[in-house]
């Protein structure tokens, strides 16, 4: 079978190869291009693209909800934060409104930024732990 799209192949073994928090991680980079995808649409007037982008976005933030273990206390808070977060888009689509998608996008980038640093602490005390190659 002929690969059709290398760049594809790549991005689907990217996805099918990474770990649960690498995947988390994919999901908020993507849901903050979806943002930025949809704040570009609504300078040029683009409707379909704006409402396209958001629900992307908003699917990215209700997965982000289906994902969350609510055995650990702390999922209760990002439930809130990720439900408040999917009404802000929603209100963003209707109103056409830059300054919500700027709010959320700021929430996601913060919450990506500390998932980062979960990850790199995660991956040093899996190294210090396994010794010395």
């Amino acid at each position: 079978m002929a690969i059709g799209n290398p760049y594809q192949a790549y991005k689907q073994n990217s996805v099918t190869t990474a770990s649960p928090g690498e995947l988390t991680l994919m999901l908020y980079n993507g849901c903050i291009k979806f943002i930025n995808q949809a704040k570009k649409a609504i300078e040029s007037g683009d409707i379909e693209s704006r409402n396209t982008n958001i629900q992307k976005a908003q699917s990215i933030v209700q997965e982000l909800m289906v994902t969350l273990n609510m055995d650990i206390e702390v999922s209760h808070q990002m439930m809130q934060l990720y439900d408040y977060l999917n009404r802000r888009l929603v209100e963003a689509n209707i109103k056409h409104d830059m300054s919500i998608l700027e709010e959320v996008e700021e929430f996601v980038i913060e919450f990506r930024d500390i998932w980062r640093e979960v990850i790199q602490i995660n991956r040093q005390k899996q190294f210090s732990q396994g010794g010395s190659v």
